[in-house]
């Protein structure tokens, strides 16, 4: 079984329902399994602290968790153009990691979510593959034979999924924003099972 992690942070759940929709894609290839995770908010506040486990969602991510999947699909809204500050914290940490190569060689996908349609998904999408590729892992998009990148009106490039959530975070992800991030974990799992099986 190749364990695709599925690794995000979510305000408001538009970037989970995106999460949700790339694990749909990875499942949907035999022998691949999604491991969505997610990270505790971070604060200025020294004293404030997380519970060790989320009241609900998915687990919080722990280092082994990147030792034990086989690609990586790393989610996040937009902050000023930029990954959300939970998400980098976390990345921030991952330094023995990349000493070791844990995640040399593996997929790796990236998906975000926006409130407007020029509120910096792509410039989001593009930073958040920078410590992707210090950490040697194969960056993948969504390539123009996916229909939906031509026919969309909200979110989905070449970078990776994204989703236009509307200035209030009420716009529901829509049926090409669905199909895109599903296409996006279909091709990442996919790539993994052939990155996975000896020449």
């Amino acid at each position: 079984m190749a364990d695709i992690l599925i690794l995000y942070y979510s305000r408001h759940g538009a970037t989970k329902q995106l999460a949700q929709l790339v694990a749909r894609g990875v499942e949907s290839v035999p022998g691949c399994n999604a491991r969505l995770r997610t990270v505790p908010a971070v604060s200025t506040v020294v004293e404030a602290v997380e519970p060790a486990v989320p009241d609900a969602g998915a687990p919080y991510v722990e280092l082994s968790d990147l030792k034990e999947c086989s690609g990586l699909a790393l989610g996040s809204p937009t902050r000023f153009g930029n990954m959300a500050a939970p998400l980098k914290y976390f990345l921030d940490g991952t330094s023995s990691d990349w000493l070791a190569g844990t995640l040399v060689g593996k997929p790796a996908a990236v998906f975000t979510s926006t409130s407007s349609p020029h509120g910096g998904n792509e410039s989001t999408l593009l930073t958040m593959m920078l410590p992707l590729l210090h950490h040697g892992m194969c960056v993948l998009g969504i390539p123009y034979s996916e229909p939906g990148l031509t026919l969309t009106e909200g979110g989905g490039t070449p970078y990776g999924a994204s989703h236009v959530a509307g200035h209030d975070g009420r716009r529901a992800v829509d049926e090409h924003e669905k199909a895109l991030a599903m296409a996006l974990g279909k091709r990442l799992a996919e790539t993994a099972v052939k990155l996975a099986c000896p020449l």
